[in-house]
């Protein structure tokens, strides 16, 4: 960029496009790897990875190759038309995901959640009757900004300001198991949860909160909906989430790192699921385009590839040493440690975004979950050495 344009995209976006985000005061240009450059050249070790999006990092040949490929070959015609790399990225969903059979493409997260909530409407109007409409979500829960999928968000500031929001939805205790007696009805329609909670604080679910929430669904006639938007796809050293549970969803939802970046969410359903739904009853005009499904095809070949996965479990481990140590190191500043694999969080004494602040200022981009923990979320590409690096600029944030 020239002198003045990084001022001038800054002034831009102030100026015409809609407050929504607070963003730090550079302007970033191009990425490579684990690493994004600003427009003034200067380095930042990426522990963001575009909220848990560019799980390949950045510049990925083999993306930028399928790009260049199928871009001049089709890009959309929308979903009147047969296409060929949809049905091969659905295809490889399936075989990846036990007990569920059938594949809905929409274009985000919060699109597949509230695809995930109309179906299981839907189910409990064809199977138990028009009053079984009842949702339950979880304390410190995210799911999403639109209205049906903010309803099941547990956090106020996220609901109130839209009040009223989609009725039904009721929320218990995140891990407690006696509480889902209470919560889990007859009128309940389905229940929804994120094995490992990401906007919420980085709370894992424990086996046997999972497993009693599958039990319930069962005895009640609920359909189990797991949120798997951000944990989903290799982020915890699996490819699902769930997988370490032995417990299975009637309806998943994923999105974020699908595409690497480009805008893709789906939602997986068993075919008992997909057999209430007709044509009509749900639709998208994007989801599922050539171009995009062509790219996932190669994010989801390359991160369900075993020896992928053994990657991301080997850093896990040496991440999760590393975080062990830093809370040591840093007892007054760190009291704990939370999540599970490349998804993970700090919590600090004082304010969250006060650590990410300085964290730019030497060269770390991390993210925060609510108001006292720091976010990381980085590249599953990463290698022990992003660790150490991130770990220094840390302690460096902290000082």
């Amino acid at each position: 960029m020239t002198p003045g344009q990084p001022e001038q995209a800054i002034q831009n976006e102030h100026d015409y496009i809609l407050q929504t985000y607070p963003r730090p005061d550079f302007v970033l240009e191009r990425g490579e790897g684990a690493y994004l450059y600003d427009t003034a050249g200067r380095r930042y070790l990426d522990f963001v990875a575009g909220i848990a999006v560019n799980a390949l990092g950045h510049n990925d040949p083999a993306i930028v190759q399928t790009l260049a490929e199928q871009a001049p070959k089709l890009i959309h015609v929308s979903n009147l038309y047969h296409t060929i790399p949809g049905g091969e990225l659905a295809k490889l969903l399936v075989a990846s995901s036990p007990a569920l059979d059938r594949v809905f493409f929409s274009n985000s997260g919060t699109e597949a959640i509230e695809g995930a909530i109309k179906f299981a409407r839907k189910f409990a109007r064809e199977r138990h009757g028009p009053n079984k409409t009842s949702i339950v979500a979880f304390e410190n829960s995210f799911h999403g900004r639109t209205m049906g999928a903010v309803a099941v968000t547990a956090r106020e500031k996220y609901r109130q300001p839209f009040m009223p929001v989609m009725p039904g939805a009721r929320f218990a205790p995140f891990n407690d198991v006696a509480a889902l007696e209470e919560a889990i009805t007859d009128d309940v329609c389905a229940v929804i949860v994120e094995p490992v909670q990401g906007e919420g604080g980085l709370h894992v679910a424990d086996q046997a909160f999972l497993q009693r929430i599958r039990t319930l669904c069962d005895q009640h006639g609920a359909l189990l909906i797991f949120d798997e938007i951000q944990c989903g796809m290799g982020r915890t050293g699996t490819l699902w989430a769930h997988e370490p549970y032995g417990v299975h969803p009637d309806i998943m939802a994923l999105a974020k790192p699908l595409a690497n970046g480009l805008p893709i969410g789906a939602i997986l359903l068993t075919d008992q699921v997909a057999g209430v739904i007709k044509p009509g009853d749900h639709g998208t005009t994007f989801g599922g385009g050539p171009l995009i499904t062509a790219v996932a095809q190669v994010v989801f070949r390359r991160i369900s590839d075993p020896q992928f996965l053994t990657h991301v479990r080997h850093v896990s481990s040496y991440l999760d040493e590393a975080l062990q140590d830093f809370a040591q190191s840093h007892a007054d500043r760190v009291p704990a440690v939370r999540g599970r694999g490349l998804m993970r969080g700090l919590q600090i004494t004082g304010s969250a975004a006060t650590v990410r602040a300085a964290a730019h200022d030497v060269g770390l981009l991390v993210a925060t979950a609510g108001e006292d923990v720091v976010r990381l979320l980085p590249p599953l590409i990463i290698t022990p050495q992003h660790v150490d690096e991130a770990m220094a600029k840390l302690a460096q944030a902290l000082q």
